[in-house]
């Protein structure tokens, strides 16, 4: 297995099936132009292949706070349901704090459900803890995923 830091549209394009597996509705034409978006606002992914096949990503913003300076943000953090308990996820989450420290990042940060209570114990067993609340407000809710 190996760790590849996607930069670029047609690299990330290659990871649609392990999102999909979290957002079944989630069509290829939409992830191409969300790509577009996403990339010019400083958006990557690192991703684990196993055999050429992506079996874990996760995607991340890189940018800066007032109040903690430069951060990079993990952003939905997923691994294929045939390869969960291997270990990927640690693998991940080692590359990320290795490019956050590669780029000068004062912290590591993440999003999580308030459900998903297995993640949080993950989340924990690699040294993040919850500092706030992240609120949302509906806007449109059948555009979300």
């Amino acid at each position: 297995m190996e760790i590849i830091d996607l930069t670029t549209k047609d690299e990330m394009l290659g990871t649609f099936d392990v999102l999909n597996e979290m957002y079944p509705i989630l069509t290829y034409e939409d992830y191409k132009n969300e790509l577009d978006l996403m990339l010019s606002n400083n958006y990557g992914q690192l991703a684990v292949f196993k055999d050429n096949t992506c079996i874990g990503l996760s995607g991340y913003w890189f940018n800066s706070k007032l109040w903690c300076g430069k951060y990079l943000e993990l952003d939905n953090v997923i691994i294929s349901k045939n390869y969960r308990s291997h270990g990927i996820g640690d693998m991940l989450f080692e590359a990320a704090q290795k490019k956050a420290e590669e780029l000068g990042c004062s912290i590591l940060t993440l999003d999580s459900y308030t459900d998903n209570f297995k993640a949080h114990k993950f989340f924990y067993n690699h040294g993040y803890v919850p500092r706030g609340f992240h609120f949302i407000r509906f806007l449109d809710e059948k555009k979300i995923r």
